[in-house]
This record gives C-alpha cells, structure tokens and sequence, in this order.
C-alpha cells in the first residue's frame, strides 16, 4: 500500500573504473568459500562491471588444509569456467583475463616453496595472506626466501590482521624490503569493520598500498561493493588516489605464466 514511499536503491556507479582490473576475487566455482557454480561466477561478474572493472583476475584460495588445492587442477576448473561464460552469452563488457592465487602462510606453506609451485598474478606477482587471528612467526624470513627466487611478492589486506597496527614496525619492515600491499575495497566501506576501514584508510594515505582488490566471494559482496560507490569517503579516496594504484598496470593473460 505504501510501496510508494520506500527508497528506491540507488544504482551504482563506475568508480573505480580507473583501476581496469580486480586483481583479487574467488570466482572459480566450488574451489574454496568462494562461487559454488557458473552462475554466481556470472552474477558477480555482472555487478563488478557496474562499478567500472573490465577486466578480471581470479584468486582461488591455497590454504592447508582447510583448502589443498593444486595449481594444475585450479588450470583446468579456470578454462572450463571460461568456456561456460562464452557458453551461457551473459557477461559483456567485463572479462576474465587470469587465475593466480591466494596463498595462506600456513604448516604447509614451506613445501610450497621446495615445490616451488606457484600461480602468479599477472604471471608476476605472488599473493600471499597470513592468518586472520593468530601471528605467525617468521614472516620475514619467509618472504626473504621468496623474494631469493625472484617473487616480487603482494601482502593482501594488511588491514584485517587484528594484531597488527597501520603503522606497525612489521609493515614497515616488509615496505623496505619491497613488499606490495594490496588493500581490500570493502575495507573501506566497513564491510569487516571500523578498525579495518580506519587501517585502511591511514595505510593509503601513508602511501603503502599499492594494489586495490574487491575480495568478492559471492552477490553479498558484490551488493555491498555497489553501494560503497556511494560512501563519500571512498569517492574522495578514489578520485585522490585513485590513478596512484598498479591495477591499471596489470596485462591481459598472454602474461600470464606459470611457476611450475
């Protein structure tokens, strides 16, 4: 009866349409917490391109042993993800150009590093992420040894480990040695919290994130990745610093290659 009088969503907006490509996704169906099918592949995909990516890199999960997956198996679930998006005609205007990985440092992460099996972004970068609750020991170390085999190497989200702060000694650390940070976008709506949006937001000004990746999981995130085009403080953020991050330098999967 008073359908009238309810607010109509406001339709996203292509702000971060500067930054090309979303460098950090879970997109390959049935592989991790991410997409179950093709279907939610394609939505996602959907709303993605409303807020102004064209291009997309999927980043599957490598957890022990919560998620033991195998690059070449991650290969193959990739190319027929690929053929059923040409299949099912419903995704325009934004494509899928690579799969590379998230990889937890975790019990089983050092043979990671004797296989030297790996699955780069932009058949460049090594993502890795650390624990969300507990801080390992060793970090340093361990990054020191990847970078010893020529991995130029991305921290994802440094603003959602609880034991760190934006401008720990740690974080600073790892910039000298070279690290790249890669911030999560909904970071900065709030969509994991206030203490992870003000991180967010202090490292960015600080000058210490280079990369910006949606983290998208399923429609929940993408829902709420079409309203942070509205949040003011994220518009001020993108059109200041916007043109400052490397996603707009990453290439089209001819790039991409792999480690192994």
């Amino acid at each position: 009866m008073f359908d009238f009088l309810k607010k109509k969503p406001k339709e996203p907006i292509p702000l971060f349409e500067s930054l090309v490509t979303d460098m950090h996704c879970h997109l390959v169906p049935g592989v991790d917490d991410g997409a179950r099918g093709s279907d939610d592949t394609i939505a996602c995909l959907q709303d993605m391109k409303k807020v102004g990516f064209s291009k997309v890199i999927c980043t599957p999960h490598y957890q022990y042993p919560r998620y033991p997956n195998v690059e070449e198996d991650i290969l193959e679930l990739y190319g027929m993800l690929q053929k059923d998006i040409k299949k099912m005609d419903l995704v325009h205007g934004i494509e899928l150009v690579g799969v590379a990985g998230e990889y937890r440092i975790d019990s089983g992460f050092q043979q990671r590093i004797e296989d030297n099996k790996f699955l780069l972004v932009d058949g460049k970068y090594l993502l890795v992420e650390l624990s969300l609750h507990q801080q390992a020991i060793g970090i340093e170390e361990i990054l020191f040894k990847l970078q010893m085999k020529n991995y130029e190497i991305i921290l994802a989200h440094p603003e959602r480990y609880p034991y760190f702060s934006s401008r720990s000694p740690h974080y600073s650390r790892l910039k000298d040695m070279g690290i790249y940070f890669q911030t999560n976008v909904l970071s900065l709506s709030g969509f994991y919290g206030e203490q992870p949006r003000q991180k967010a937001f202090e490292m960015i000004e600080d000058g210490w994130i280079e990369f910006l990746g949606t983290d998208t999981h399923n429609t929940l995130y993408t829902q709420a990745l079409m309203d942070a085009t509205h949040d003011k403080r994220v518009q001020k953020m993108m059109e200041k610093y916007g043109h400052k991050f490397l996603n707009s330098k990453l290439t089209k999967p001819e790039s991409l290659k792999k480690k192994f």
